[in-house]
């Protein structure tokens, strides 16, 4: 096989990174985008050069303006897009967050509207479906000792 054939059928997913937060009710930190109708949790696409864990610091301190500890990957998405090719999506746990960093927080104007936290049951309803289920799987996966492989934000079926 060519060489220019086979990076043809290479993959060149997109590559996104973001956080859980919690309160001390173990509620979900949410946040609610100026260019979106649904909330997101903190993170964003990954830069050219730039590892998963980078980003998801780097996006947390641009859109909530604190530079808290970030703690194991809980999940990895693999989240094919008609509209826009395919993703590989990092989860984080961002654990609890303290007072002072509660306090600290400054949203981004120019893409937040708020940042609120939630309890897991009401994530159906605040979240596009695949990026629930993919929060609900990262919750579960903070009790675990290994973080969890999704596809579309489901474990994949078979074997």
């Amino acid at each position: 096989m060519a060489e220019n054939e086979h990076e043809q059928r290479m993959a060149t997913p997109r590559m996104a990174a973001g956080a859980l937060f919690f309160n001390d009710q173990d509620q979900v930190l949410l946040v609610k985008p100026s260019y979106k109708p649904k909330w997101e949790i903190p993170g964003g696409y990954i830069e050219h050069g730039e590892s998963p864990l980078t980003a998801c610091r780097r996006e947390v301190q641009e859109e909530l303006g604190i530079t808290p500890g970030i703690g194991s990957l809980l999940v990895i998405d693999w989240a094919p897009s008609e509209a826009e090719g395919d993703k590989v999506l990092y989860v984080f746990d961002g654990g609890q967050l303290s007072p002072d960093e509660l306090a600290g927080i400054k949203l981004a104007a120019d893409e937040l509207l708020a940042a609120e936290f939630h309890p897991a049951s009401n994530l159906g309803e605040l979240l596009i479906p695949r990026l629930a289920r993919r929060v609900k799987a990262a919750i579960a996966a903070r009790t675990q000792a290994h973080p969890v492989y999704l596809e579309h934000g489901e474990p994949p079926k078979g074997k």
